[in-house]
């Protein structure tokens, strides 16, 4: 197991349920305290409960874990004549009850019970499976869940393709915690993926029944927010595995590249806040950056290659990923607030951090030697890039047959460079002291995944 940054445990511990966190001021007044920050804080503190590094403190992590389930209790209404019976309050000052909430608390209060053994943390995540959920499922006559319901019963009807990540805590009461009622799970289940899943697949984040459309944002909707499909993706992966329908919705977003307007864009660290995903382009200048903890699992198990190389991005800049928004070209924030959501995902990317063992990888240990890799941020009148980071590699000669040599230049300016890191094209590398542009990249792959990349390169006259 990996080690959690003390910074982003203290966090937690200091600060959930809280949504922002201003530094050298405290908690964000205008957002308060939410049940999607109680959530995923329980969701990390069971797993630091259990881990060697944070032995000496199970006692407080354990009174933390028990306090923030309580406060959720708080948070649900218990009202039988309320259509949001069973659901949570989306803030503690709303009046709302959105489906995606209850798909966000149902899970934690069952990891909470299952530490715990406190029944009351279970028949909360029962009722609002069995009653809210369903109610909300019932609404409309398409499959998904109807997006909220106020306190007076007025509602939003709009489908959330995000509230596919609903299927974990649904499965889990049907698989163990709720087995006399696994047929209702599973009904409500399968509705769920059977609406949902066209949606899904084609990258839209709503159905709206006002025009029976599904629906992006922007001018266009040619635009998705990256984290509701991120969510949506490990719910439908909980439910079915590396399925054809996950395989192609996590293949799409993360070969979308860099563009000459964000040339900085690399989606193997994490994904954009605002993605194209018609012109194939990020859409806006930043990292949205709890992806990288929701995809944890996701690339532990089939892309190594993004999976170590985010958490070494992160790792180095522990500081500036807490922000709920890192920009592509030197990881400073968007805004001035560290993000509760964000700490707690990437503190089980640490935690449940492992270096990669691959045949390619221990050629890489016994073979290969260390490059440094610059990563281009803009490419504009001028070329500029980020901060140097060492890599290991495999370097070898190219050969006449193997490249067009370029006017000016001979054999002997280019390489073949053989990597477990994403490079990208235009990004540099320095060599020897000698430094050179990487000019394209292919990914190799084995067994459906990427293995590692060959990418060819050109000595950078000047340098």
């Amino acid at each position: 197991m990996g080690a959690v940054p003390e910074a982003y445990y203290q966090f937690v511990m200091d600060y959930a349920p809280y949504v922002y966190v201003i530094p050298e001021s405290g908690p964000d007044p205008a957002w308060g305290r939410a049940a999607f920050a109680a959530a995923f804080a329980i969701d990390f503190l069971p797993e630091a409960y259990s881990a060697k590094q944070f032995e000496d403190r199970k006692t407080a992590i354990y009174d933390k874990i028990i306090s923030l389930a309580d406060w959720l209790l708080t948070q649900q209404c218990t009202d039988p004549a309320k259509k949001a019976y069973g659901g949570f309050k989306s803030a503690e000052n709303s009046t709302y009850y959105y489906s995606v909430d209850a798909c966000r608390v149902i899970p934690s209060l069952l990891r909470a019970y299952e530490l715990t053994n406190d029944a009351d943390y279970l028949n909360a995540a029962k009722l609002s499976s069995s009653t809210f959920l369903k109610t909300m499922q019932d609404q409309q006559t398409y499959g998904g869940f109807t997006r909220a319901v106020t306190i007076e019963d007025a509602w939003l009807l709009q489908l959330d393709v995000e509230c596919l990540y609903g299927l974990i805590g649904l499965k889990m009461l049907a698989e163990k915690y709720d087995v006399a009622n696994t047929s209702l799970y599973q009904t409500i289940m399968s509705k769920a993926v059977g609406f949902l899943r066209e949606g899904f697949e084609n990258l839209w984040l709503y159905y709206d029944p006002a025009d029976s459309k599904w629906h992006r944002v922007g001018l266009t909707e040619n635009e998705v927010y990256d984290d509701p499909l991120a969510y949506a993706l490990i719910g439908l992966y909980d439910y079915e595995g590396w399925s054809l329908s996950c395989q192609k919705l996590y293949n799409f977003i993360n070969t979308i590249r860099a563009s000459a307007q964000y040339p900085a864009y690399n989606p193997a660290i994490c994904w954009a806040g605002y993605i194209d995903v018609v012109s194939r382009f990020p859409a806006c200048d930043y990292y949205d950056a709890v992806t990288s903890g929701i995809l944890w699992k996701i690339r532990k198990y089939h892309d190594k290659p993004s999976f170590a190389f985010s958490k070494q991005i992160i790792e180095k800049h522990q500081n500036e990923f807490m922000y709920w928004g890192v920009k592509h070209t030197d990881y400073s924030y968007v805004e001035n607030k560290q993000a509760m959501a964000t700490v707690c995902w990437l503190a089980q990317l640490f935690l449940n951090y492992e270096e990669p063992q691959t045949r390619f990888t221990q050629i890489l240990r016994s073979k290969g030697e260390n490059i440094t890799l610059y990563p281009i941020v803009e490419a504009a009148e001028t070329v500029s890039y980020g901060e140097g980071i060492d890599i290991p590699a495999i370097v070898s000669p190219t050969r006449v047959e193997e490249v067009l040599i370029e006017p000016g230049y001979i054999v002997n300016d280019y390489l073949n460079v053989y990597t477990f890191t994403p490079l990208r094209q235009h990004d540099k590398i320095r060599r020897k002291g000698i430094d050179y542009e990487v000019l394209g990249v292919q990914a190799l792959d084995f067994a459906g995944e990427t293995a590692y990349f060959k990418a060819n390169c050109r000595r950078l006259v000047g340098q």
